[in-house]
């Protein structure tokens, strides 16, 4: 079976006060499961990307770690967002998480493999 259900994309990443450098993230894992998106620690250093604050994460292996985190600007799919990402230590995934998904206004194809607009932006009424 191999990769059913799993979808790999190529994200950018960029400084707020950097803008237009943007670092790209190939074969990049996009999951639904992890909250935020996790870029590896050097990229977002080498841009010029501050920490924020410390956050406790629970793995998929029941593991605790550690971690911080920052503000990035995020591209994928044709569009892009800006969100908080964790400074991915080294042996962590790179990864492209439930909240930037969210912001993105992206949802998963996975039909087609792909990254595809989620459709109008819910509002509250007038």
């Amino acid at each position: 079976m191999g990769d059913v259900g799993i979808l790999r994309t190529t994200i950018g990443v960029e400084s707020h006060q950097r803008r237009g450098d943007v670092r790209e993230l190939p074969e990049t894992l996009v999951d639904t499961g992890s909250e935020y998106t996790w870029i590896p620690r050097d990229v977002l250093e080498s841009l010029g990307v501050g920490v924020e604050r410390a956050q406790r994460f629970r793995t998929a292996d029941g593991r605790v770690v550690h971690r911080v985190m920052g503000y990035a600007i995020v591209h994928a799919g044709g569009t892009r967002t800006s969100d908080e990402v964790v400074f991915a230590e080294p042996g962590d995934m790179v990864l492209l998480g439930a909240h930037t998904l969210e912001g993105l206004n992206l949802r998963i194809d996975l039909k087609a493999k792909q990254l595809v607009p989620a459709g109008p932006v819910p509002a509250a009424a007038a």
